[in-house]
């Protein structure tokens, strides 16, 4: 039985522009497999091109937040939105960035219980306020985060993580994409 990925039409792989196609081959060859939101994306390449762009901005930098701690931000907030491709990918992406097999599951239930610094349930706080009642944000909420050490940059880049994933879960509600079947498994037992 295959998979549908999308409602959508998903391109052949034959069919993309080069770069496009360059860019899902190289996630291939370095996760073993095409995640299916490359290919759910790829329905509208300019968007596919913007998206990873930002995506890679956002998500692939270490200053302020830890690689971990984004992705800490995509799987708490994706779980509010009942996103489950994204909290089934970035999960497996935490598990692996935090080297902690059992963070994402207790991220995606309660990030209150899970085991996080004070600074990080701050931080996911609100991430999941600004996700689920954005219009209520106010000083106080950057104070707090203030508070415990996060500086300007760092609140833009919670906040931007925040935005953006909010926009990936919604496509994926929209497509009905669901997530790799290899996701489940990574970061689960170290590699032998």
């Amino acid at each position: 039985m295959t998979e549908t990925i999308s409602r959508f039409k998903v391109p052949e792989l034959a069919e993309l522009a080069e770069d496009v196609r360059e860019r899902i081959l190289a996630v291939q060859e370095k996760a073993g497999f095409v995640p299916n939101v490359f290919l759910m994306l790829a329905h509208r390449p300019a968007e596919f091109r913007a998206f990873f762009d930002y995506h890679d901005a956002l998500m692939e930098k270490d200053v302020g937040l830890s690689k971990a701690e984004r992705e800490m931000i995509v799987v708490a907030t994706s779980a509010a939105g009942q996103c489950l491709y994204c909290v089934i990918a970035h999960g497996a992406i935490l598990r692996i960035r935090a080297k902690n097999p059992r963070l994402a599951d207790q991220l995606a239930t309660n990030h209150r219980k899970a085991e996080i610094s004070p600074r990080q349930r701050a931080m996911l706080d609100f991430a999941i306020k600004l996700s689920t009642r954005g219009s209520e944000v106010d000083e106080s909420d950057l104070a707090a985060l203030r508070a415990h050490g996060f500086d300007d940059e760092a609140i833009w880049d919670i906040g931007a993580i925040t935005a953006f994933f909010s926009m990936s879960n919604r496509l994926v509600h929209l497509t009905g994409t669901p997530p790799n079947e290899p996701f489940y498994l990574m970061g689960r037992v170290p590699k032998g």
